[in-house]
């Protein structure tokens, strides 16, 4: 099969590979239709992720039809993150915490390539009419679905009444930000350095948008919650002195693994800090069905692209081409 391997820092080879193989009963093998370029990929195309050694077939944004077995001829997204399903989170319903997870793209073979396994289980039927491109948008939405939960568990007050910062106008930003009008947010703005994603986030999301290295965007001490959509040191400057006392800032980029924190405001101001990761089973569940009815939008600003072509997406995204805060890649 034809596959897109990361083999080594900035280099992505368009290659032979391999038939996908089933490694136990309970798996099926999937027909990859569209499969998407995630913050994560970019991170180890980067050199920038220890877990995902070179040569490596990453991708775990797909959508895709089954080709063996029950489900034949099925679609199906799916979650990539295998969970073992009997620790003690997993029994809790937070299989997205799971003790001894594996995951699609990382510890086993991803999917930029034609053809790729994964356990039935893991399986999350798309609808009928929907197409492959959006279905494959599931992961990166779940995962802004997922922090949007976690904020609103602990604000004081309804997310509908909050002055709402995104920082980051990436795909999950973006996501995050067209969930939030969809929730009737009506105060949320977006921190983007990228002058073409701010259009972008403009157009699309209907949401406000700033560079922040040339403004402030927000004025300090201002905002009930804060997605930090980025994770490094610098936006974890930015969103702490943004955060209003009693706010909420909830962490879900992973660009930097480690940086301080102002505890002093964080206790003083009783601020929140809530670390995000990922998603639930039922979060992707709910995601596809939002996906499908349009609570984010039309998706008119994810761009498609052949699997071939896609170190050349990789690069456009490195040196910042690309107004798309989504490519999306079609193997087929």
């Amino acid at each position: 099969m034809k596959a897109l391997v990361n083999t080594a820092t900035l280099e992505m080879t368009f290659r032979d590979e391999p038939m996908a193989v089933r490694l136990s009963d309970d798996e099926v093998c999937l027909r990859i239709d569209a499969v998407g370029i995630c913050g994560s990929d970019m991170h180890a195309y980067h050199g920038h992720d220890p877990r995902r050694i070179p040569p490596i077939i990453l991708g775990h944004e797909f959508a895709g039809e089954v080709v063996d077995g029950t489900y034949l001829g099925k679609r199906f997204t799916g979650n990539p993150l295998i969970a073992c399903g009997v620790c003690d989170y997993c029994v809790q319903g937070r299989s997205n915490l799971c003790s001894n997870r594996s995951m699609v793209g990382m510890t086993r073979p991803g999917a930029y390539a034609e053809f790729m396994t994964i356990p039935a289980k893991c399986l999350v039927e798309i609808p009928t009419g929907m197409s492959a491109t959006r279905a494959a948008l599931t992961e990166p939405a779940a995962t802004a679905l997922h922090a949007l939960h976690m904020a609103q568990r602990t604000s004081v007050r309804p997310i509908q009444e909050c002055r709402v910062l995104v920082i980051g106008g990436g795909a999950i930003g973006m996501f995050m930000a067209l969930l939030l009008r969809n929730y009737g947010v009506r105060g949320a703005v977006v921190a983007e350095t990228n002058p073409l994603r701010r259009k972008s986030i403009v157009r699309h999301a209907e949401t406000r948008a700033f560079d922040p290295l040339s403004e402030s965007g927000v004025t300090e001490s201002s905002c009930d919650i804060v997605f930090d959509c980025v994770g490094s040191k610098h936006t974890r400057t930015a969103a702490f002195k943004a955060i209003r006392h009693g706010g909420v800032m909830v962490h879900v980029g992973l660009q930097d693994w480690s940086s301080d924190i102002d505890m002093r405001k964080l206790t003083l101001a009783e601020i929140t800090l809530i670390g995000t990761y990922t998603y639930t089973m039922a979060d992707l569940r709910a995601t596809v069905a939002a996906l499908h009815e349009g609570a984010f939008g039309d998706c008119s600003w994810v761009e498609e692209r052949p699997l071939a072509d896609g170190s050349s997406a990789f690069t456009d995204l490195h040196e910042g081409k690309s107004a798309s805060a989504k490519i999306v890649l079609l193997p087929h």
